[in-house]
């Protein structure tokens, strides 16, 4: 399988970037989409050349890390994917791929396909915890959760923090991210001694980071490689007004 990759290559956030082109062939359709970006890597190791750098941990879908955009979409062609779990199998041969990092006023490049994310770890440390008595564990069955309640709180909690929702959004807004960390506190009882300044304190997070307002079209969630869902932005809008209205 030959590909034709046109990589953005950057310095620095103060530097200008540009997209170069390079080709590669007898690639494995089995090949993970990073395992091919190594196949890259060592073939300019090999010529004195820098290679590219970009994010990666886990390589099994759950540490969000692997952000790139691919033909103009977060993560790649397949939906519900990250970056590492998309494979060669899912181009053609002869196929020329764009590859860029994840574009936002508050992703600031560090190098190639690599950004700067600590703007989402502000709004966590805004509000995303819980206060909680020191010592032993208390026994699970003391608090009864129903079912479906913790059913939803998983759903949201699954959020792997990986910005693709910030990528795509017309306005980098991070709105879905931001509300599924609200919204799995919001729906347990341990996540309610905050809960009132928990939003307040993540949305002001938030626009302080420069990120924009959502702009309803939910293309967030479509791209969102763990599938929260839109709804937890409902959830978050009405926990901000019902926190105003209480405060005021």
């Amino acid at each position: 399988m030959k590909l034709t990759l046109k990589i953005w290559r950057q310095e620095n956030a103060k530097t200008k970037g540009k997209l170069v082109t390079y080709k590669l062939s007898d690639l494995s359709t089995d090949m993970s989409f990073l395992e091919m970006l190594d196949v890259l890597n060592e073939e300019l190791a090999v010529k004195g050349e820098r290679t590219v750098e970009f994010d990666h941990d886990c390589r099994e879908g759950i540490c969000g890390q692997c952000s790139l955009v691919i033909n103009g979409q977060a993560h790649g062609p397949e939906g519900h994917y990250t970056t590492c779990q998309t494979h060669l199998r899912s181009f053609k041969d002869g196929d020329s791929l764009t590859i860029e990092p994840f574009r936002a006023n508050s992703f600031p490049v560090i190098r190639d396909l690599k950004v700067d994310r600590t703007s989402m770890d502000h709004i966590i440390q805004a509000g995303g915890y819980i206060s909680s008595f020191t010592g032993m564990a208390p026994e699970a069955n003391t608090i009864p959760i129903h079912h479906n309640i913790a059913e939803s709180a998983f759903d949201s909690a699954a959020c792997i923090g990986c910005g693709a929702c910030i990528a795509t959004c017309k306005n980098s807004s991070a709105a879905l991210f931001m509300s599924a960390k609200i919204a799995h506190l919001a729906k347990l009882p341990q996540g309610q001694v905050e809960r009132a300044e928990r939003v307040v304190w993540m949305v002001n997070a938030h626009d302080d980071e420069g990120f924009g307002s959502c702009t309803n079209t939910g293309a967030c969630a479509m791209v969102c490689p763990q599938e929260v869902p839109l709804l937890d932005i409902t959830r978050m809008n009405y926990e901000y007004n019902k926190s105003k209205c209480t405060v005021e």
